[in-house]
């Protein structure tokens, strides 16, 4: 095959990142970028990046009739994954689909199902880490003992505009449609399926699944949480996550084992075991990987197989209650110029202690948590 056709459904938001990257790959001749679709107007920048001759449309069918994909990478809200993706595979096109991939397991098995003669990537960039190989290396050679669990931390600052930047966003449901854009499903979604990856145990669904979401912020979903999956062969994954944290941290993975612990920073690809620096090799971009399934069979590092275990917690954190409110005594808002934000006290450090010690917010004895 020559080089693969593709097409971009979303122009706004991290659709923004895909289109360029799109781009740089058509110019190096990886890829054909052949068209935008988005039920929205096109931005002119994001317009800029198609090349010369290609297609811009609100109709999927139009965009499949006149680009001819064989590639379509699918960067719009969560809630349209699964029909623009559907839409995408009955055309006969491979995917790379944007996390959440979908929000339930029925979703999830609609899609597997519909795609059994294309492929399916989600677009889970951790997954492309070469600290991953390296630290199942050190596993399966046993410097590292046995693996007795996994935990992930995430402590980020989100202002108004975070939260303004789209209909969706901070919402559990819009209309008749869930959403789930809590803390650990969407912007630490990666630390999630990172340290459920890590196990060996993705492609399960867990025996048990618990959630603890709450919020300091005035909106639908969590933007503070911990949950535990517990997965049949006992080993347990422990999440902890806010978007009200005093300072921006990097999210990290933590590797419990029997003989110590490996951290592994997935943003800035960093990791320590035992606290040795370990070099790791360049990761692995999503959409180079797909294009090169497409035309040489190279195997896919984030296939949709390996995020089932994900696509369970999320529909776990789909069908709960919905979050606590954080008391008013543990926030304080911040105004940073004409935005706010706001903060729980200690959280910075809280999510960290769940992650190192396999512990819910809950079961740390803070007050708001119990």
């Amino acid at each position: 095959m020559n080089a693969p056709r593709v097409v971009v459904f979303g122009s706004s938001g991290y659709a923004a990142t895909y289109l360029r990257r799109a781009r740089a790959m058509h110019e190096a001749g990886e890829i054909v970028f052949a068209g935008i679709c988005d039920v929205r107007e096109v931005p002119p920048d994001a317009a800029a990046m198609l090349p010369v001759g290609g297609v811009i449309t609100v109709d999927a069918d139009d965009v499949f009739d006149r680009a001819r994909p064989h590639i379509a990478v699918v960067a719009t809200p969560p809630h349209t994954h699964l029909a623009v993706a559907l839409a995408a595979v009955e055309a006969g096109c491979h995917v790379l689909v944007e996390k959440p991939p979908v929000l339930s397991l029925t979703e999830f098995d609609r899609l597997a199902s519909a795609s059994r003669k294309t492929s399916v990537q989600v677009g889970f960039q951790s997954f492309g880490s070469m600290a991953l190989p390296a630290l199942r290396a050190a596993l399966d050679v046993g410097v590292l003992g046995k693996l007795t669990g996994v935990g992930a931390a995430g402590a980020w600052v989100r202002r108004d505009r975070y939260y303004g930047r789209n209909p969706w966003a901070g919402r559990r449901r819009l209309g008749d449609e869930f959403v789930v854009d809590g803390a650990l499903t969407n912007p630490f979604a990666h630390a999630v399926a990172s340290a459920i990856l890590v196990t060996g145990q993705a492609e399960m669904v867990p025996s048990r699944i618990e959630v603890e979401l709450h919020h300091a912020r005035t909106i639908e979903a969590d933007d503070t949480a911990s949950a535990r999956l517990t997965f049949p062969n006992g080993v347990e994954v422990v999440a902890a996550a806010t978007l009200c944290a005093e300072g921006q941290r990097e999210p990290y993975v933590v590797v419990h084992t029997t003989r110590g612990k490996a951290r592994w920073w997935y943003r800035s690809d960093r990791l320590e075991v035992n606290g040795e620096r370990i070099p790791v090799g360049t990761p692995i971009d999503l959409l180079r990987n797909l294009a090169n399934h497409v035309r040489h069979g190279m195997p896919l590092v984030a296939p949709l197989s390996q995020t089932r275990a994900f696509t369970a917690f999320v529909q776990a954190v789909r069908d709960d209650t919905g979050p606590s409110r954080i008391p008013a005594e543990w926030v304080r808002a911040v105004d940073d110029g004409p935005e706010r934000r706001y903060v729980v006290h200690g959280v910075d450090n809280l999510v960290e202690e769940a992650a190192e010690g396999m512990a819910l917010f809950s079961e740390l004895g803070v007050a708001w948590a119990s």
